[in-house]
């Protein structure tokens, strides 16, 4: 095969390869400033590889010196240092916007053309023209044509390798690519510029190498998707789903674990925008209007920005966190992770129910006691009642047979009237009492399964627990001592069945503390310290067992064995958080227990 034949195949490789290159670029639906000047450079060299193609083939058919072929090869060599400048600026900044300034880069390119087809005159570009440099006599504008040249190709490479090495190290794929690529065609023209012998053909071939190895590095392999390799980095340290979005929402890259956590199709996600249809049926519209508002608030604020959704179609729930990537002051893309947090919602819901469920059981017992207080509480009134209507039944019959007796006078009349009128006040006392009863009861059993957040004082608060609490006392022959230190009409404004449950409950504790011995004491003290309303119940039984002591209020822990639930403290202590915004203390000893409810007045 001759030299002639060799270059022309070379050349022609070349060509078709670049015309793929550029329309795979110009179909792109990025139109990103890296794609623009890519194809840049990519037309200046179809230019030159095309016009020495043609010289090649057509010189000697058309009987035309080679020179003027070169005429037009110029017009792609002289701009091609430009483009690789402004591509390479483009590609380690990202977002390049094409200033005024860049204007200048193109004064000498623009002379070296008009220098170069006017050659025929003044000679300042070829002395003497031949295909081979070592039979080419080059004129003074040569060099400063060259110079420029090189000067402007070794910024750019510069650039590059400066850039791929900070982002994904010296010794990356992408790296070597891309440092490989910049140095083949340089080295080979300074070879040439240096006077070894070689033919101008090289020059094309050796910048399509170049792109070849560029194509490769920037497009991470994948001739579809132009991604920067800087996300190289976000990939070697995030293990959640992901997804990177340029500055106009086209979803640049992704992971596998989003598409095996979110079900979109890895086909149509690539390049497209993120706001599109299929993410539309993934994401509700509220939702998205929210991420794309923190995508573009993140641009100009260096946080990260996070939201949670749940995915439509599917059980599956996500913290989102939205992060913009700079580097060096300019926008790489937006990070989008998402965190599933399915697991996460799931035991929340079964905390949430289990919660319910033991404020259930703990009203059930409530319930109970409160039956008990009410059945106790109105029994004696109930059977004085009975006795009352025993009395006057008795004294009817005796009024009734006294009847025509002429023994009975006026006064055994009164007399008997003065008892019948005893037993009715009586009986009126009796339903006074339990009128009172009722009344005290009434708020507790109509809102025991209710929140009733209203304003009570303490006298009210007081008489609930009197009269629920008064037969457990009883029966267990222990006096409760109360001590109002404070206007016993100091108010209270919250859920006071849910205190009245909490103080009762302590009460409740405090007469098992003696273990069922008589004549005992518990102390209930309503007192004001600060801005709080202090509530103390305060027992003199044996105190708690240290191992009680550490999770009194962390878990459910009973000391009455299997007659106990361990619900009633535990409730508590989240009872008087979550409706009082208070908190209860303890302290024990062998001489007792003291529990303290802190009750803020605002």
């Amino acid at each position: 095969m001759s030299s002639s034949t060799f270059y022309t195949a070379a050349l022609s490789i070349c060509s078709i390869f670049l015309g793929i290159i550029l329309a795979i670029i110009l179909t792109s639906r990025q139109k990103k400033s890296v794609n623009v000047t890519f194809s840049f450079v990519i037309i200046c060299l179809i230019i030159c590889c095309i016009g020495q193609l043609f010289s090649l083939i057509f010189a000697d058919k058309w009987h035309i010196a080679p020179v003027y072929f070169d005429y037009f090869v110029y017009i792609g060599t002289c701009f091609l240092p430009v483009a690789f400048l402004l591509f390479s600026i483009a590609f380690s900044k990202t977002r390049f916007k094409f200033k005024k300034q860049y204007l200048l880069l193109f004064i000498v390119p623009i002379i070296s053309l008009l220098v170069i087809w006017t050659n025929d005159i003044h000679h300042w570009f070829y002395v003497t023209y031949s295909v081979y440099t070592a039979g080419t006599t080059f004129g003074f504008y040569f060099y400063i044509h060259s110079f420029y040249s090189y000067l402007l190709l070794f910024v750019a490479l510069i650039y590059l390798i400066r850039y791929t090495i900070k982002n994904a190290g010296f010794f990356s794929k992408q790296s070597l690519l891309i440092i490989l690529g910049s140095l083949i065609p340089i080295c080979i023209n300074f070879v040439g510029f240096l006077g070894v012998p070689m033919t101008i053909y090289l020059t094309p071939i050796s910048f399509t190498v170049s792109i070849l190895f560029f194509t490769l590095a920037i497009l991470k392999f994948k001739f579809l998707s132009l991604t920067p390799i800087a996300l190289q980095a976000i990939v070697d340290r995030i293990s959640d789903g992901y997804i990177v979005v340029d500055e106009d929402f086209y979803i640049i890259d992704f992971n596998k674990t989003f598409i095996n956590l979110s079900n979109f199709n890895s086909n149509k996600l690539r390049n497209t925008n993120f706001f599109n249809k299929e993410t539309k049926k993934r994401i509700s519209k509220n939702d998205l209007t929210i991420i794309k508002d923190l995508i573009i608030k993140s641009r100009n604020e260096v946080k990260t920005h996070s939201l949670q959704i749940k995915l439509l179609g599917l059980d599956r729930y996500f913290i989102i966190e939205i992060t913009s990537i700079f580097s060096d002051n300019y926008l790489l893309g937006t990070l989008i992770l998402f965190k599933d947090i399915t697991q996460h919602i799931h035991d929340l819901e079964q905390i949430q129910n289990n919660q319910n469920l033991l404020m259930q059981r703990e009203r059930l017992a409530s319930l109970g006691q409160l039956i008990g207080g009410i059945a106790h509480n109105l029994k004696t009134p109930i059977m004085s009642i009975s006795g009352a209507a025993e009395g006057l039944t008795d004294l009817i019959k005796e009024y009734d047979t006294s009847i025509g007796d002429n023994e009975v006078t006026n006064e055994d009349h009164h007399a008997i009237a003065k008892d019948m009128s005893d037993w009715v006040e009586k009986i009126k006392s009796y339903t006074e009492y339990m009128s009172d009863v009722i009344t005290a009861v009434k708020g507790q059993a109509v809102t025991l399964s209710e929140n009733d957040n209203i304003s009570f004082d303490m006298d009210e608060l007081v008489k609930r627990i009197d009269i629920l609490m008064k037969h457990e006392l009883k029966n267990a022959l222990v006096q409760l001592n109360v001590q109002m230190k404070i206007d016993e009409h100091t108010t209270l404004h919250g859920d006071i069945t849910s205190l009245v449950q909490v103080i009762n409950n302590m009460i409740s504790n405090s007469i098992q503390a003696y273990n069922g011995k008589p004549n005992k004491s518990i102390d209930l003290i309503i007192d004001k310290k600060d801005n709080n309303i202090l509530i103390v119940v305060k027992d003199y039984g044996s105190g708690l067992p240290k191992e009680v002591q550490d999770k009194l209020f962390k878990e459910m822990i009973t000391t009455k064995g299997k007659n106990g639930t361990g619900l009633g403290l535990f409730m508590s202590y989240s009872t008087i958080k979550a409706h009082f915004n208070g908190d209860i203390t303890f302290s024990t000893s062998s001489k007792g227990t003291t529990f303290n409810i802190t009750i803020p007045m605002n």
